[in-house]
């Protein structure tokens, strides 16, 4: 019962992450940066606090029912588009986070949820921010037209399309909180007891 509850928790907690991330996608800081780019990282944190707690199996079911409902919720609050884009990249980018933390679960405490939430960050950006904005993935009719503009690369370097300033904006905002996530994390170390 403990750990339906533990995993219960942990979907409904990555439900939120991810929705209100898909929400927020949408709306650009700047020519750099998404809303988004500062809920999303934090579905690195419960996947990696369910792993340390419940083992892998849990979370993938964690990741797995979290995915399905953040689908559900997502089609109807942010559109088609982004639901797909971040559903196939939430997946792959959250079951890769899960084995890599497992893998390097023994070593230091801060190598295992750092190392896999900058595998799984930087495979998330690069298959979310394709799949929603590229040209080439148009569904769906949704053009993402916005998204193509040429502005430069983070407000000043080279000339990309606005979507590739976002993934690169939302890829080193990502990186900085999976910095700033050690710091939960190595509290919830007391509270929430390794399994081994």
């Amino acid at each position: 019962m403990q750990a339906w509850r533990g995993v219960g928790l942990g979907v409904a907690a990555m439900a939120v992450v991810v929705t209100a991330s898909n929400i927020l996608v949408q709306y650009p800081v700047g020519d750099w940066l998404t809303w988004g780019a500062f809920t999303y990282p934090f579905a690195f944190l419960v996947t990696d606090l369910a792993n340390r707690a419940m083992g892998p199996g849990a979370a993938r079911r964690v990741v797995l029912a979290g995915f399905a409902l953040a689908v559900v919720l997502s089609i109807w609050l942010a559109g088609p588009r982004i639901a797909v884009a971040s559903g196939t990249a939430f997946l792959v980018a959250q079951l890769l986070d899960v084995q890599v933390f497992h893998r390097l679960r023994a070593g230091s405490w801060w190598r295992a949820p750092l190392v896999s939430s900058t595998i799984g960050s930087a495979l998330d950006t690069a298959l979310f921010f394709s799949l929603a904005f590229a040209p080439a993935f148009v569904m769906f009719g949704d053009d993402a037209g916005w998204a193509q503009e040429t502005v430069p690369l983070l407000g000043q370097g080279p000339a990309a399309a606005l979507w590739v300033s976002l993934a690169v904006g939302d890829f080193l905002v990502k990186m900085t909180l999976a910095l700033l996530a050690l710091v939960p994390f190595r509290l919830a170390l007391a509270l929430v007891p390794a399994r081994p």
